[in-house]
């Protein structure tokens, strides 16, 4: 199965409201990242053990890790959560960044390092969403 059949797969496979809320995201991202990499990741490990809630990841950038190694990862990242939806950011060197900038704009939102979680996106402003989704990509690209 490909990727865009996964991602379409798991959004298919959420509650209303989620699902749309979640196809809504999915085509707003793709707005803005048009000729991104896709990611689906099933939140399984190598042993095929879960880790984590599936993600829908967007665009690339390498994560280097402090031993020297260094992977291929996903710079934004959207998934299913039990409470609502999370929008990941990765890469901002800045931890308190995300929440300072777009904390108090985003409206009904949980804001973290790296990661913005939500209910619904009736709640939250999209304007902020976006411009928060933008700098995490363009920060990479800089």
């Amino acid at each position: 199965m490909s990727v865009k059949e996964q991602i379409k797969n798991y959004i298919s496979n959420q509650p209303e409201p989620k699902q749309s809320d979640m196809q809504a995201l999915h085509r707003h991202i793709l707005r803005i990242l048009p000729k991104c990499k896709l990611w689906f990741l099933d939140g399984r490990d190598s042993s095929g053990k879960i880790v984590s809630n599936p993600n829908i990841g967007y665009g690339s950038y390498t994560i280097k890790y402090a031993d020297g190694k260094s992977k291929e990862f996903y710079q934004i990242g959207l998934s299913a959560n039990t409470s609502g939806i999370s929008v990941y950011i990765m890469g901002i060197k800045d931890k308190t960044y995300l929440a300072r900038t777009y904390g108090k704009g985003l409206g009904k939102a949980t804001v973290t390092g790296y990661c913005i979680k939500f209910k619904t996106l009736k709640d939250i402003n999209m304007d902020i969403l976006e411009a928060a989704i933008r700098y995490g990509f363009e920060t990479l690209h800089r």
